[in-house]
């Protein structure tokens, strides 16, 4: 009986979800967002990726799996530009865009609703989730496994035009 039921909770995650996150109800984005502002996630490597991106799968903690879904797309890009990227097995790891900390204000338009740091990933199964990708980890809390694109070059390239990260040639 319970694995029917955690069956069909999983399926109806992955139907809300495949259905894309613009179609969330306004207040899972709200919700997404809220939750957001704690920054409580995981990254790591998945594959190389294309010439200029990396592939991460991000881990986010919410109450609801599409509500973490949500988050995951914020949290790839926060991941790459605070906390880098580990390597693991042959996935060489990243250094994290900017390592000291900067001006807050560009940040919070940057991750607002609607900002710039969408234009930089992509979810690599329109926000499906795999089966083993929503994990309970309490009571009230679920891990949920996103794969996301980040096109890394170009995120890097915009943060050195708003002076945020020093280009690569600045020391020479």
């Amino acid at each position: 009986m319970k694995a029917k039921l955690c069956f069909l909770l999983l399926c109806s995650v992955c139907l809300t979800l495949s259905t894309g996150a613009q179609q969330l109800p306004k207040r899972h984005v709200k919700k997404a967002n809220e939750q957001t502002q704690e920054w409580r996630y995981e990254i790591e490597p998945v594959n190389v990726g294309t010439p200029g991106s990396v592939v991460v799968k991000v881990w986010s903690f919410s109450k609801k799996p599409e509500v973490a879904a949500e988050q995951a797309r914020k949290n790839a890009i926060h991941g790459v530009i605070f906390k880098g990227i580990p390597a693991k097995d042959r996935i060489p790891g990243k250094k994290p865009l900017v390592e000291t900390p900067v001006e807050t204000g560009f940040f919070e338009h940057f991750f607002a609703e609607g900002g710039d740091y969408a234009r930089y990933v992509t979810l690599t199964t329109n926000g499906a989730i795999a089966a083993g990708d929503v994990l309970k980890t309490s009571k009230k809390e679920y891990k949920v496994g996103i794969v996301a694109t980040v096109a890394y070059n170009e995120l890097r390239q915009y943060l050195e035009s708003k002076g945020v990260v020093r280009k690569l040639d600045a020391g020479f």
